[in-house]
């Protein structure tokens, strides 16, 4: 009667198989990475769009005046009264996202393919107080009639972009129309080699 011999893994099996895992793992990182971005530029729109509503419907359910303001990189901060009254709420975009202008978007408000909302020419990234000589805003004003003004009282229209820095189809905007405290999401496309908006 011959006795069996268990016998283990030989080293080059176990190089093998630790070849492969670290192989498999790398994959699903590469598959992993871009998701995480779209998901940050997502997070990051959400979270604009909803700054605009949520002020914009304080200030009617409140009865007061509710301050949106927005500072490069990434942040957003909501006052009541005025711009440096008491904070009511401050959000952060994720750190790969930030307001800015990508090159590539368009650029034009009266030739196809426009600007969101036909708004500005792209030239900033936060580009509020569109028709009131400067322009180029950062915060706007609600009041709890639904309206969006500037601190001098004139209609606040305007437009803030938004996206991962270096890729073009990650842009993303919001754009207000002060006279009825209306907000809009756009989102870049590319049809046929041409950038445009599409509303959201």
């Amino acid at each position: 009667m011959t006795l069996s011999k268990s016998r283990g893994f030989t080293l080059l099996e176990l190089l093998i198989a630790l070849a492969v895992t670290i192989i498999m793992v790398a994959f699903a990182v590469m598959a992993y990475v871009p998701v995480m971005k779209q998901q940050h530029v997502t997070t990051a729109y959400n979270t604009t769009l909803s700054a605009f509503r949520n002020a914009h419907d304080r200030a009617q359910g409140d009865m007061r005046i509710y301050v949106l303001s927005f500072a490069a990189p990434g942040t957003i901060t909501v006052t009541q009264n005025t711009a440096a009254g008491p904070v009511l709420f401050t959000a952060t975009l994720p750190p790969d996202v930030t307001f800015h202008i990508e090159p590539g978007i368009p650029t034009s408000p009266l030739v196809a393919p426009l600007t969101p909302d036909g708004f500005g020419s792209a030239a900033l990234a936060i580009d509020l107080d569109q028709g009131v000589p400067p322009g180029g805003a950062t915060l706007v004003q609600f009041n709890p009639d639904g309206t969006a003004t500037d601190n001098l009282g004139n209609i606040n229209n305007g437009v803030v972009y938004l996206g991962t820095p270096g890729n073009l189809l990650s842009c993303r905007a919001v754009t207000l129309w002060g006279a009825t405290g209306r907000m809009r999401g756009w989102r870049l496309y590319q049809n046929g080699g041409v950038y445009s908006w599409s509303q959201q």
